[in-house]
C-alpha cells in the first residue's frame, strides 16, 4: 500500500467515524431540527470558508452561473435530506434511520438510469431485491418498547426520503463533473444557512452553553472537517476501497446507539439490516457471482 492510500484509508476512516457519531450529537442538542440544520450550516460554511483560504482548496475560477446553479440546487437537496435524516432518529432510533438510508445506492440506481442512462444489470436488480427484503424485515419488525409503532413507520418513511434526496444530491453532483468538490460543498451549506434561517431564527436560540458546543461541533467537525477528510480520501483511493470503508459509518451509528442510548437491534431488524448493507455493498463494489469461485481457487492453491 503506497503513501497516498494509506492517508487516504485513513482520512475515510476518521470521515466515516465522524459520520456516525452524528446522530448522538443531533438529538443530545435538544434543538429543532430546522435549528440544527440551520446552525449546521452556518458553523459548517465558516469551516469551509476558512480552511479553503487557508489550504487554497478552492478556485473560483470554477464559479459560473450553471455551477452555481446546480450546487444551489444539489444543496437544497441535501439539506432536505438532513431535515429527514435528522427528524427519522427520534422516532426509529438512530440505527434504524441509519440502516434505511443506506438503501441510497438503489434510489441513485433509479436516478441514474432515468437521467444519466446508466444502465441497471440483472446483478443489480438482484442485489435491490436483497436490499428491499431487508427492508421489509425492518418494517414488520416490532419496534422496541420505547417507540411507538406508528413513530417507527414514520422513522422509516422519513429516512428512506432522506435517501431519495441525497440521491438526487449525488445525481447533481455527477453534473458538476471537474468542479472542485470543495466548491460544491461551500455553495451547498450557504444554501442550506439561507434557505432555513427563516425557520431557524423565528424560534428561540439555544439557551445554555452545552447547546452551543454541540451545534459548532455537527458544523464543524461533522460537517467542515468530515468534508475535507472525505473528499481527500476520495481523491486518494480506489472507488473499491472508498465503497467498503464508507461502510464503517453505520456500524459506528449502531454502535453509538447502543452505548449512548440503548437502543440495541433485534434480530429480525439485524437480519434486514445486514441484507441492506450486503446489498449495498454488492452494489457499490460490483459484485457478482462469478467472483465467488476465483476466491476459493486461489485459496486453494495457497494451501496446497
Amino acid at each position: 500500500m503506497d503513501r497516498d492510500t494509506r492517508r487516504g484509508s485513513v482520512e475515510m476512516t476518521a470521515a466515516m467515524l465522524i459520520s456516525g457519531t452524528i446522530g448522538w450529537f443531533v438529538l443530545m442538542s435538544g434543538q429543532p431540527v430546522a435549528g440544527v440544520v440551520f446552525w449546521r450550516c452556518v458553523f459548517g460554511t465558516a469551516t469551509l470558508a476558512g480552511l479553503a483560504v487557508a489550504f487554497g482548496l478552492v478556485d473560483l475560477r470554477y464559479l459560473r452561473l450553471r455551477v452555481i446553479a446546480l450546487s444551489v440546487a444539489g444543496g437544497v437537496a441535501i439539506v432536505v435530506n438532513w431535515l429527514l435524516l435528522f427528524a427519522a432518529y427520534p422516532r426509529a432510533s438512530i440505527s434504524i434511520a441509519t440502516m434505511v438510508y443506506n438503501t441510497q445506492p438503489f434510489m441513485l440506481l433509479g436516478l441514474g438510469a432515468l437521467f444519466l442512462g446508466e444502465r441497471i444489470t440483472a446483478m443489480k436488480l438482484f442485489w435491490l431485491s436483497v436490499s428491499f427484503a431487508g427492508m421489509m424485515a425492518i418494517v414488520s419488525a416490532k419496534p422496541a418498547g420505547y417507540f411507538e409503532p406508528a413513530s417507527y413507520l414514520a422513522g422509516i418513511g422519513l429516512a428512506l426520503a432522506a435517501a431519495f434526496f441525497y440521491a438526487i444530491a449525488a445525481v447533481v453532483t455527477k453534473l458538476l463533473k471537474g468542479t472542485p468538490p470543495q466548491l460544491i460543498a461551500l455553495i451547498q451549506v450557504i444554501t442550506g444557512a439561507v434557505m432555513l434561517a427563516p425557520f431557524a431564527l423565528a424560534n428561540p436560540l439555544p439557551q445554555d452553553a452545552m447547546q452551543w458546543t454541540l451545534l459548532i461541533a455537527i458544523g464543524v467537525v461533522h460537517t467542515g472537517l468530515m468534508y475535507i477528510l472525505l473528499y481527500g480520501a476520495i481523491q486518494k483511493l480506489p472507488t473499491h476501497m472508498t465503497g467498503a470503508l464508507s461502510f464503517i459509518y453505520p456500524i459506528a451509528a449502531i454502535l453509538v446507539d447502543r452505548v449512548a442510548f440503548g437502543h440495541a437491534l433485534q434480530p429480525v431488524q439485524f437480519a434486514g439490516s445486514a441484507a441492506i448493507l450486503v446489498a449495498a455493498a454488492g452494489t457499490n463494489l460490483g459484485w457478482n457471482f462469478r467472483s465467488i469461485p476465483p476466491i476459493r481457487l486461489v485459496r486453494k492453491r495457497s494451501t496446497s
